[in-house]
């Protein structure tokens, strides 16, 4: 049987770049939400957003030269380049044919679409900047990550929304679990922009200045951006090379309700953790830790936490939300959340949902690490992620047996 190991995690987030920086950050409940420069919120009353202020593309990526591509882009070849040296991947060694890029996201490169809106409003369909232009498709992400790091394998970007990341790290699992792949570089990117900000405001699902996950008074959520990638291999890969391997991937479980375009159905995502556990040979109680989708609006944690006590019974494992401190990143949001599992297992700790102050009466039982990181002994955890039109993806991690 083969079996794929996590050998280097590579987030650029609002709270930390690199692997340290963002464990530590996590383990402090740091948060990385700030007033909005990426576009002029005036006008909104709501104006913060979890955006990453420190990503220097000069100083985080050696092959693509930041003015041919997009933000998106450059932070999701700027994650897998950060995976790869937290991995100590020397690609050389690396057959390229059998390296894969697989990235997930939900706006692509929506900074570059509002940039080509703005000209062609003010000069006409003649006004297009060829240069935007080149950066537009959104398959340029996956594309990044392989002219960053000279991947010759399958480049493909997947848009399932929020649940995108999740997809990816599936996705990549079985082309290394069938033979098709040594290495995946896998995860999700998005930037933050005006229309998705606006279209959750309009939705009535964005918070005012902290997002607060299964607190009774959450109000909604704060968009985030950032790239998150991890380093996937076969086992047999990582030993041949004498890898550190940080956690197993131990499966994963999709569906799509399509009930509702952006309303969770609880019925089908708790049936999507029973997929997850089957896939990876996991029973509810061997769980020792779910990072929570937790987008801190009132419907999707209701929805999520009540799936969680139908599959996990009265007293589930401690479910908390890394988006209370780097906002919702879209298509980055599974990947984060990977990443902060992986960390919770190897580095035996729960990481907090921030910003929480009085317990849900309609979620008893669920613990959702108010606060303050927790010391714990991670042997499974269970990544939740869940997307508009019923896509929902979770990826079971695992230690090493």
């Amino acid at each position: 049987m083969v079996r794929v190991a996590v050998t280097g995690l590579g987030p650029v987030s609002s709270i930390g770049i690199g692997a340290p920086a963002f464990a530590g950050a996590l383990r402090a409940g740091r948060s990385g939400i700030s007033h909005i420069t990426s576009f002029d919120p005036a006008g909104f009353p709501h104006q913060n957003a979890g955006e990453v202020h420190a990503f220097d593309p000069g100083a985080h990526l050696r092959r693509l030269d930041p003015a041919t591509w997009g933000r998106s882009s450059q932070f999701a070849a700027g994650a897998a380049r950060l995976a790869v040296e937290d991995g100590r991947l020397d690609l050389s060694t690396v057959d390229p044919g059998r390296a894969h890029a697989v990235i997930g996201t939900t706006s692509g490169e929506s900074q570059v679409v509002e940039a080509l809106t703005a000209q062609i409003v003010g000069g006409g369909f003649g006004a297009q900047d060829p240069g935007l232009l080149r950066q537009l498709p959104a398959n340029r992400l996956a594309n990044a990550v392989s002219e960053e790091l000279g991947l010759c394998g399958e480049s493909l970007t997947l848009a399932t929304a929020c649940s995108a990341s999740n997809y990816a790290l599936g996705y990549a699992y079985d082309l290394l679990v069938s033979g098709e792949a040594d290495v995946v570089l896998a995860g999700g990117a998005d930037s933050v922009c005006r229309w998705a900000h606006a279209g959750f405001f309009r939705l009535g699902a964005l918070a005012g200045t902290s997002c607060a996950p299964f607190d009774r008074n959450r109000s909604g959520i704060l968009t985030g951006e950032g790239g998150a990638v991890l380093l996937l291999e076969t086992f047999e890969h990582a030993r041949r090379r004498d890898a550190r391997i940080l956690a197993e991937v131990l499966g994963y479980g999709l569906n799509c309700d399509a009930n509702h375009p952006v309303s969770p159905d609880e019925r089908s995502i708790a049936e999507c953790m029973r997929t997850a556990h089957r896939n990876a040979d996991v029973k509810p109680d061997e769980v020792d830790y779910i990072c929570a989708h937790g987008t801190g609006t009132p419907a999707n944690d209701l929805v999520e936490g009540r799936a969680i006590l139908e599959v996990f019974g009265p007293e589930p494992p401690p479910v908390s939300s890394i988006k209370s401190m780097i906002g919702h990143t879209m298509g980055a949001a599974c990947g984060f959340g990977a990443i902060a599992s992986v960390l919770a297992i190897d580095q035996g700790f729960l990481p907090p949902t921030v910003n929480w102050s009085e317990a849900d009466p309609e979620l008893p039982g669920i613990d959702p690490v108010p606060n303050t990181a927790r010391p714990a002994d991670v042997r499974v955890a269970q990544n939740d992620g869940f997307a508009f039109g019923g896509n929902n993806a979770i990826v079971m991690l695992g230690a090493v047996r």
